[in-house]
């Protein structure tokens, strides 16, 4: 297996290099994603999900570390927020850097820290975040396991990772705060 999922991890990578798109397990729900910091693949992504341009998307990062790559000002709060979480939380910052501009609609950026092995390897080894959205069309339903995506969305993307296919589970979609300049917090979606 050990063998199986590096080549996987490398197969990806190389896709997300190559400013494609991809189909993927993460810490939640099978996702739909990209390389952060490249606007064409962003483009790519929203045409590939048929989503409006107005929606932002979800950044994964593998470490709490690599926040300040991504976030003009890290608020101590997010730190003990992270750290305390019981599942995978979104965190909505005031403004983000070093992304593609179309990530968000506005100066802000929604990033998680991934806990899932597969996640953490692709983006360590890309070196880069990437972006993460529900693996459906946009208006239908959220698909929260392979099994459930519409072959649609499966041949839309330019990859599908050939692990976790058969795990059943039904996982959920991340917990979404957003942060405030007073150092609190709102809930968007729990």
């Amino acid at each position: 297996m050990e063998k199986l999922f590096e080549e996987e991890v490398e197969r990806t990578v190389s896709f997300l290099r190559a400013g494609k798109t991809i189909l993927y397990p993460t810490d939640t729900i099978w996702g739909v994603g990209c390389d952060a910091t490249n606007s064409k693949a962003c483009d790519r992504l929203y045409a590939v999900k048929k989503r409006p341009s107005n929606k932002s998307l979800i950044v994964l990062i593998d470490s709490m570390e690599c926040l300040n790559d991504y976030v003009v000002n890290v608020p101590v709060i997010a730190y003990d927020l992270i750290k305390g979480a019981r599942s995978p939380l979104s965190i909505i910052y005031s403004e983000g850097k070093n992304l593609a501009k179309n990530v968000s609609i506005d100066k802000t950026v929604c990033i998680r820290v991934v806990e899932h092995d597969f996640c953490k390897e692709v983006i360590r080894q890309l070196g880069r975040p990437i972006t993460s959205t529900s693996a459906n069309l946009s208006g239908q339903p959220t698909a929260l396991n392979y099994n459930d995506i519409s072959e649609e969305m499966k041949q839309s993307v330019d990859y599908t990772v050939q692990l976790y296919h058969d795990i059943m589970a039904k996982p959920k979609s991340s917990t979404i705060i957003r942060l405030k300049e007073d150092n609190t917090f709102e809930i968007v979606r729990s």
